[in-house]
């Protein structure tokens, strides 16, 4: 091969390998000049490293974040029909000691009085005070709520816890209840301190058991004289597990760490809820009220199974939206089932200050109707700043006119025999 043959065989086969090499993009170009002058600008000392910024605290209790759901929402400011409130706690408005004609009286009848007037307004026909007292306090709740608001309040008595250790108490017992009635009692109320409170010294000693057989007289008493049994047996789940990072209820706990039934000697809440219904059973001439949906709406199928084993036992709404409105299509099918057993109930009281429970105002009733009435999505359950159960948010069930009517008063007038001849 000749020089210039072998000059021209050494360019094309350099143009043909220059060819073949891929041309850099503008940005694979400008990235590579970038981290080439980036380490060239570096110091050639070894540097510390950028601290990284603080990061924002908030306490939790100063958490109140605002949903950014755009969804249809139905403010329910009136029921649709009339309704019974067979839960509320109305007299603690007034208070036990009352002094007639005193200036506190006469403002606590001005707060009954505002209260009559707003139920007009949310038609809300009639409050049954289920802490209506015995004896002499029972007779004082009759005469400045039951008779100054005719139609409006009515009142339930309760047991006399501290005679307890008298050695007739059973029968004694038994007799006040159909004193209460004689005095104007629509009904029984028992209070959680039978299984949680109450101890064989009445302050001391062990706890009393629900189903203790001291209690059978009262129970077949309020039988025998048609007055239904509000029962409120054990508390929410979360009151029995360990105030701890798992806890639902972490914050409402911390607000009140004595609503804790966890450890100590406490019965577990199986054991509680156990014990209630060997009562009802034992008792099936006399109509329980399983307070809270039994107290147990974290388990609508096992409220389920004790309707369908004690046709004494009905339920009602109180403070519960919170787990009731996390499971609307079960709630739904429960309501659909058992529409002639579940009443309208709310816990309504007077409530504190910052972290209001079922606060005795137009605005919680509200949002009941409106989670009875609607299909609306992710509202608060409570009219507070603050969630004051638990950080969650509920869905409405939207009942058909026939079971809402039935919740809201026919199953409450029926069970009362309000209507009879």
């Amino acid at each position: 091969m000749s020089a210039g043959s072998s000059t021209r065989a050494v360019n094309a086969w350099y143009k043909s390998a220059i060819m073949k090499i891929p041309k850099p993009s503008r940005r694979t170009f400008l990235g590579s000049t970038a981290g080439a002058a980036t380490i060239a600008s570096q110091p050639a000392w070894p540097q510390k490293p950028a601290q990284a910024p603080a990061k924002p605290t908030l306490a939790l209790e100063d958490f109140e974040p605002k949903s950014m759901l755009v969804v249809p929402q139905h403010p329910t400011p009136r029921a649709k029909y009339p309704v019974i409130d067979v839960h509320t706690h109305v007299s603690f408005v007034l208070g036990k000691r009352r002094t007639a004609g005193s200036p506190e009286m006469a403002k606590a009848f001005g707060q009954v009085d505002a209260i009559a007037g707003w139920m007009d307004t949310l038609n809300i026909r009639t409050m049954v005070n289920l802490t209506g007292g015995f004896g002499d306090l029972l007779k004082q709740n009759v005469r400045d709520l039951q008779e100054r608001y005719k139609g409006r309040f009515f009142n339930c008595v309760e047991p006399a816890y501290d005679r307890f250790r008298e050695p007739n108490f059973p029968q004694w017992q038994a007799d006040e209840i159909a004193r209460g009635k004689q005095a104007g009692a629509v009904g029984v109320k028992v209070l959680k301190t039978l299984g949680l409170y109450l101890r064989e010294n009445v302050k001391t000693g062990p706890l009393v058991k629900v189903d203790d057989p001291r209690f059978d007289p009262m129970w077949d008493a309020a039988g025998q004289l048609n007055l239904p049994v509000f029962i409120h047996t054990s508390d929410p789940d979360a009151f029995f597990t360990p105030i701890d990072r798992f806890n639902e209820r972490w914050e409402e706990l911390g607000h009140h760490p004595d609503w804790s039934f966890y450890g100590k000697d406490f019965p577990s809440k199986a054991e509680l809820l156990a014990a209630r219904n060997r009562v009802i059973g034992r008792h099936p001439k006399t109509t329980f009220v399983g307070l809270h949906v039994a107290n147990h709406p974290e388990n609508l199928d096992e409220v389920s199974s004790w309707l369908d084993d004690f046709p004494n036992l009905h339920v009602e709404t109180a403070a519960r939206l919170g787990e009731l409105g996390r499971q609307p299509g079960r709630a739904r099918s429960f309501f659909e089932k058992y529409q002639d057993r579940i009443m309208f109930g709310t816990d309504a009281a007077p409530s504190e200050a910052g972290t209001p429970q079922q606060d005795l105002k137009p605005a919680m009733y509200q949002i009941y109707f409106r989670w009875l009435e609607t299909l609306d999505e992710y509202f608060d359950y409570a009219p507070s700043s603050r969630p004051p159960q638990g950080r969650w948010r509920i869905y409405g069930i939207g009942l058909p006119d026939p079971i809402l009517k039935k919740v809201y008063h026919d199953n409450a007038a029926r069970l009362l025999h309000w209507g009879e001849s």
